[in-house]
């Protein structure tokens, strides 16, 4: 079996309190203060990397949600582009954050609700944030994506192309389903097997490249 990732948070607690609610503020700002993070990777996932690497518009409005240590948005930076927003639920992990790239001004840092956030951006990169979501939010996760694209918009990233034993999160999934949840509001242009997965992640990664439909 792979690395459970997310393993700090399957304790028996954890599990009772998993279910159609959303996990909210302080259940992730819990995981950063105690540094129970899993799911981080200390890099730029490298699908993501190479994606990033094809692209030339570096004034592209790029939003990266549920952000986490933003390894991409370094990325991005170090790339030159130049408008780039961040938002995540953790309060102490956004003041990290702000520090962290407090001298630059190409960043924005939104400490908030992603399903409640405002804006429109080009391109959404997806890194570990649906994967946090219970299920039941998959279909909200849609609308929210479409509203903040802009015309042509594009949501590119990596969704788990596998189930997980425990109650969650992460929740996995299948390519089938993610067809199924997206295709009615999105242009599939790509949904295959990632190739340069992270090592620990080989042989569960879907990487996706969806465009909105006007």
């Amino acid at each position: 079996m792979q690395q459970q990732e997310f393993s700090s948070m399957e304790n028996e607690e954890n599990k009772k309190n998993i279910n159609a609610e959303p996990l909210g503020e302080a259940f992730w700002n819990d995981q950063y203060i105690a540094s129970s993070t899993g799911w981080d990777l200390g890099e730029v996932s490298p699908p993501i990397k190479a994606y990033i690497d094809q692209l030339t518009n570096k004034k592209l409005r790029i939003l990266i949600p549920g952000c986490g240590n933003s390894y991409e948005a370094a990325y991005l930076l170090q790339q030159g582009f130049c408008n780039i927003t961040l938002i995540d639920i953790a309060p102490t992990l956004v003041h990290k954050l702000k520090n962290k790239f407090s001298l630059n001004n190409n960043i924005q840092i939104i400490l908030g609700d992603f399903f409640k956030h405002q804006g429109e951006y080009d391109l959404i990169l997806e890194q570990t944030f649906f994967c946090a979501l219970h299920p039941a939010f998959r279909s909200p996760y849609v609308t929210a994506m479409k509203q903040l694209l802009a015309p042509n918009g594009k949501l590119a990233g990596v969704l788990f192309d596998r189930l997980f034993e425990q109650n969650g999160p992460p929740f996995g999934g299948l390519k089938t389903d993610y067809i199924s949840l997206f295709e009615k509001d999105f242009n599939i242009i790509t949904i295959d097997p990632c190739y340069n997965s992270f090592t620990k992640r080989q042989g569960t990664e879907l990487f996706i490249i969806l465009q909105k439909i006007i």
